[in-house]
């Protein structure tokens, strides 16, 4: 899902640290990787493949490891960096909802407006205040260590966008927008009549015209902040098609390159104004899918520059530019394989693959990077392609997601050779997988109920937002992948149900969902239901839905519940290319604990990783995280 932050925040930048930590608590040494979406049942069928996972658990140890409520990768990665669950770090979402509006914003960060600005013509100059601000409660763990003299590096963090401030190497990871302020949108350019689409899920289709083997493409970057109107900013190539051979040259800002069908560009920085004395600038690649008989072209999300980041993405501010000065441009979009182009039918299966191992090929080559330099004190590396991998390939492409649990393997080996015997090496995973057949539509359960009613009954469709229902008559709406809300008195804005009902309409909506059974095969939807006031311990429940749906493996909520949409039907089929899932009851997917040590712990959680961390260093955790060590 792609949600805007808004607008860039041109002209201010907010720096970390500016002095790095030497100090180490007894010389003690800690590796740990964050495999987002390993599976234990995967790792257990596959083994005899993943050599160095499988002497990893040999000589040290392996677990399931239990996850969040819910299951959703933002909800639990911000679990790993608190040591809190949801109540506490206030995350329930990839997407929260503004009760106000009941609309979705994300769960991650907002962007906050300058206080003073200086106005010149069509121009406002913010003079101070504004930049972005992380949601997230509670205090990073790498933080608490860097004020006990505990040298950490922290590389993409999922959930940490904008990097939590502090005095250690950090390097945001999912959350982190491109340069539109959305999570990522692509651009299709073709002259194939027969594609009428203009929008699809995370990207753009534009026609163009090919005249005398010539045309441009118009490639958005963001809105200028800088303008009163706030109008989008562009950056335009020119495309010339050879006419004989399958192949192109682009040219944009003084660069230029030839690409031959099926060729990627390598990073291209693009150039978007400001001011008429000002621009910022982003990176993006190009793919050339079709030259002839029509053209049809790729141009990745625009990247925000890691040498000149328009946007805070790492601590210190300049370590973003180091790691660039070192190692050439780097994807910097938090989630950056292109899931979305496959599920719009505009690359094929082995397309994806492509791009999406260049996506690991680049996460490598930070990690070797940084593995090399890596001294002591805590190191922590995040992947993420084994879960945007399953997402697409679970259950069907088998030898295929193997690949990339292998490309990860080849890393763990990596890790374990630098660990040797003198330092801890954790390897863990968010959640698990499972298959996704059926999707399910909340606000057409709830409409069914008698609890959401449309200003027209015939008005059930895929219309976004919640576009036909009448507020004054609903009691209850679904908005992101596992929550339901009510639309109390107080709270929402004109919301119709009293304070005093709302445990017996929850009550009433939990039963119904317990008892939902799936006509075609009569399996119960929903496994679980959970309560926010007894599922956490924190109390920090601002955005929190009042209930939440714990699918059984195989259903999740569909993507026009994700939207605020009420479908006819209650259930379909999942015919879509996105195949596995997670957004289910959590016992139904829980993740992986691995180590070159032997646990203590006979059912670990993923808070207890954040105690185990500080526990390793001496360090005492503060009163608001709940685990405890694994060893």
């Amino acid at each position: 899902m792609k949600f805007a932050l808004g607008i860039l925040c041109a002209g201010i930048l907010l720096t970390g640290c500016s002095h790095q930590i030497t100090t180490q608590a007894a010389g003690k040494r800690m590796i740990v990787l964050g495999i987002d979406g390993m599976d234990p049942a995967f790792l257990e069928a596959h083994w005899s493949s993943l050599p160095n996972l499988n002497k990893l658990r040999q000589k040290g140890d392996f677990r399931r490891l239990g996850t969040t409520v819910p299951p959703q990768s933002p909800v639990a990665w911000s679990t790993v960096i608190t040591g809190m669950d949801p109540g506490g770090h206030g995350i329930f979402d990839f997407v929260h909802r503004n009760p106000a509006t009941r609309m979705p914003m994300s769960s991650m960060a907002e962007v906050t407006e300058a206080t003073h600005n200086l106005s010149i013509g069509p121009y406002v100059i913010p003079l101070s205040g504004g930049g972005v601000r992380a949601l997230r409660e509670g205090r990073a763990f790498w933080q608490i260590l860097g004020e006990s003299g505990v040298a950490a590096k922290v590389i993409r963090m999922p959930a940490n966008f904008p990097p939590a401030d502090c005095e250690q190497e950090s390097l945001s990871g999912m959350g982190t927008p491109d340069m539109t302020g959305a999570f990522g949108t692509f651009t299709f350019f073709t002259d194939d009549p027969a594609e009428k689409r203009t929008n699809v899920p995370g990207g753009r289709v534009q026609q163009v015209k090919v005249e005398n083997g010539r045309t441009s493409l118009h490639i958005e970057g963001p809105a200028n902040s800088l303008r009163k109107d706030h109008a989008i900013t562009a950056a335009d190539v020119t495309v010339h098609v050879d006419p004989k051979e399958s192949a192109a040259r682009f040219d944009l800002d003084g660069q230029q390159f030839i690409l031959r069908e099926g060729e990627w560009s390598e990073w291209v920085h693009a150039s978007f104004k400001l001011l008429p004395v000002k621009s910022t600038s982003g990176i993006l690649r190009v793919y050339l899918q079709k030259a002839h008989p029509y053209l049809r072209i790729y141009v990745s999300p625009v990247n925000i520059d890691p040498q000149d980041p328009a946007l805070p993405i790492s601590t210190p501010a300049k370590f973003s530019t180091q790691l660039a000065d070192s190692l050439g441009p780097f994807y910097t979009q938090g989630i950056a394989e292109e899931t979305s182009a496959w599920r719009a039918g505009l690359f094929t299966r082995e397309e994806f693959l492509t791009q999406s191992r260049k996506v690991l090929a680049d996460s490598l080559r930070m990690f070797r990077y940084e593995l090399d330099r890596y001294q002591g004190g805590l190191l922590f590396y995040y992947f993420s392609s084994v879960d945007q991998n399953a997402h697409m390939l679970w259950g069907r492409y088998e030898a295929d997601l193997l690949g990339i649990y292998q490309g990860v393997d080849a890393a763990i080996g990596d890790a374990m050779a630098k660990a040797g015997n003198d330092t801890d090496l954790v390897i863990l995973s968010d959640h698990g997988f499972a298959r996704f057949d059926r999707t399910v539509h909340l606000n057409t359960f709830l409409m069914k109920q008698g609890l959401l009613t449309l200003d027209d009954p015939a008005n059930v469709g895929d219309a976004e937002l919640f576009q036909h229902v009448d507020w004054s008559r609903t009691m209850a709406y679904a908005i992101g992948l596992n929550g339901i809300y009510l639309n109390l008195e107080g709270r929402e804005n004109g919301g119709v149900v009293p304070v005093a009902d709302r445990q017996v309409i929850l009550d009433r909506i939990s039963r119904a969902l317990k008892e939902w059974k799936d006509p075609v095969n009569g399996s119960n939807v929903v496994d679980q239901v959970y309560f926010p006031e007894t599922a956490f311990k924190g109390k920090n429940l601002k955005y929190s839905p009042d209930l939440f749906v714990g699918f059984k493996r195989g259903y999740r909520a569909s993507w026009q519940t994700a939207l605020g949409a009420v479908p006819p039907v209650l259930l379909d089929d999942n015919t879509q290319a996105w195949i596995g899932d997670h957004c289910m009851a959590s016992d139904e997917v829980p993740g992986v604990l691995l180590s070159n040590r032997k646990f203590k712990a006979t059912a670990p959680q993923l808070f207890d990783v954040t105690a185990t961390i500080l526990a390793e260093f001496g360090v005492r955790k503060p009163g608001n995280m709940i685990g405890q060590s694994v060893f």
